[in-house]
């Protein structure tokens, strides 16, 4: 068994300031002629973090970068790591621009590409330019309109299977007490190997899931201040992330399960095409395309590692949603008379489930349901690149420089770190309104007329949760679909209140990707008071 090294504080403490002083001679040297706008922004807190470890704590990151744009510009600097700085878009022209330029100008940095490749391999997520491009279009088909409208019957399916569950265990009126998130995982991970892997993870049944296990792993809680101290560092220093803290041991842990899960469901899927089990829906589903682009002679070709990274897209599938769906509910119970507003308008169905076709266009409310729902909770806050060659970038209103100078577009050096502030674009009362920050489905029904200059930003609907550009969500419409059916079953069936009543507060649960969580529960837990709805 190999020695398992562990590091000192101190240890990294030298080690960061013999980085930092090659570190800022180097930058000295390779910066003195480079290009670029100077930018007003907050003053540094730190030496070694700048502002980031500021924006890592903040209860929310959009909130932060909202109060600087009001203050600096809606374009901006802040500082980082050992004298680094990063330029911060809250402007919709900039925005759109970035995402537009996304694939040719705008890639992720060295750590991001780092962490992806440690977690899933070098699949669509990590693969930049023509290889992402190569990829994207291998796993198009899947994601189709035609595929969608196909699959969404896996949703429903899932959805009333977990309905069985739900009104076995509601013996009376006063209803039962029901942890929403856990259930929300578990309809989300079995839709999810149907529809895209061709696999019943059966996990809605109580069977044990290595998937699962591997996602419910992923809790940064309680890292230490090692651990955190090497995230924070490690945008300016990419080989931090192979170092033995907590946090790197926990994502090489998933990396592990990932990988055998990959291999295993691609490997039964081989066997059923050899014995002709599979058919046309599983060849067109995510893994059947996956095995098509494994042969040596498919015109859009993956080598085996390219294959297995896509596992990615089981993590995509499953958390995004279930934090979604999570978060429908959260506001619903809230909201007791949105929630009746929502109800009523599927009880127009009856006990029938809506058509793909009705989910997209003949249901309003329950499409400003989920907008609303991904507007303010976007499950990534923000989107960071590196600029891989020289740009500049338009903006909609002149922005100050720090020499005091007005301009109307922002020069971004090569090698300059980018990022758009995706809560601070969803929920800024510059672009939304007064009522930004609050959960108002009404606003979608009336949006087209209303002079807000939401309409400025060309994400899905305005939003820019599914980014935008050549990256936007592959699968933004299997997303939409399967959120809009779960809710639809679960609204029309149930009702969802706080046992301790509305005003419960809500905090995060730190992982991969946030999820929400009743401030006091043990670890990602939103414990619902569950009924059945009278129809």
């Amino acid at each position: 068994m190999a020695p398992v090294y562990q590091l000192r504080a101190t240890d990294i403490l030298i080690l960061a300031s013999g980085v930092w002083l090659v570190t800022t001679i180097v930058r000295r040297f390779a910066n003195r002629n480079a290009s670029g706008t100077k930018l007003n922004g907050p003053p540094s807190e730190s030496l070694i973090f700048g502002v980031s470890r500021r924006i890592t704590q903040s209860d929310d990151s959009g909130d932060l970068f909202q109060e600087w744009a009001a203050k600096y510009g809606p374009v901006f600097q802040v500082p980082t790591a050992f004298g680094g700085r990063r330029t911060i878009l809250c402007d919709p022209k900039a925005v759109n621009h970035f995402y537009s330029m996304e694939r040719s100008v705008y890639v992720k940095s060295k750590l991001g590409r780092a962490v992806i490749s440690n977690l899933f391999g070098r699949g669509l997520l990590w693969a930049e330019g023509e290889s992402h491009k190569r990829q994207r279009k291998a796993l198009t088909p899947a994601f189709s309109n035609a595929a969608i409208r196909r699959l969404t019957a896996v949703f429903y399916d899932s959805a009333h299977k977990l309905k069985v569950y739900w009104d076995a265990s509601i013996e009376s009126q006063a209803g039962t007490i029901i942890d929403v998130e856990h259930w929300m995982n578990l309809v989300a991970l079995d839709s999810i190997g149907i529809a895209g892997f061709s696999h019943d993870f059966r996990s809605l049944d109580g069977e044990y899931s290595a998937v699962a296990a591997a996602f419910d792993s992923l809790s940064f809680e309680g890292t230490g201040v090692l651990s955190n101290l090497v995230f924070l560092l490690g945008t300016q220093f990419p080989f931090l992330a192979h170092l033995p803290t907590k946090r790197n041991r926990i994502i090489l842990n998933l990396r592990r399960k990932m990988s055998i899960i990959a291999d295993q469901l691609l490997e039964k899927t081989r066997r059923e095409k050899k014995t002709h089990v599979s058919d046309e829906t599983s060849d067109r589903s995510i893994i059947g395309l996956l095995l098509k682009a494994e042969e040596e002679d498919a015109e859009l070709h993956m080598d085996e590692g390219e294959v297995l990274a896509q596992n990615v897209l089981l993590l995509a599938g499953y958390e995004t949603t279930s934090i979604s769906l999570t978060w429908a509910l959260i506001e619903l119970a809230k909201n007791p008379e949105k929630q009746i507003k929502l109800r009523e308008e599927l009880a127009n169905f009856g006990v029938t489930d809506p058509t793909w076709d009705q989910l997209v266009s003949s249901l309003p409310y329950l499409d400003s349901v989920c907008l609303e729902t991904l507007r303010l909770h976007p499950p990534l806050s923000e989107t960071t690149r590196q600029a891989m060659v020289d740009d500049v970038l338009p903006v909609g209103e002149p922005i100050t420089t720090a020499s005091g100078e007005a301009v109307t577009n922002v020069a971004v050096a090569k090698g300059n770190i980018v990022t758009v502030s995706i809560r601070c674009m969803n929920r800024s009362e510059v672009f939304w309104g007064p009522n930004s920050k609050e959960f108002v489905p009404e606003r979608w029904l009336t949006l087209n007329d209303d002079p807000l200059r939401a309409k400025e930003i060309q994400g899905h609907r305005h939003i820019v949760t599914f980014l935008d550009g050549p990256r936007t969500c592959l699968g933004k419409s299997f997303a939409l679909a399967e959120f809009k059916a779960v809710l639809s079953v679960l609204i029309r069936n149930f009702t969802f209140e706080f046992p301790d009543g509305p005003e419960t507060e809500i905090g995060k649960h730190r992982g991969i990707i946030p999820r929400p969580k009743v401030v006091g529960q043990s670890g990602a837990s939103v414990p619902l008071r569950v009924r059945r709805a009278d129809l």
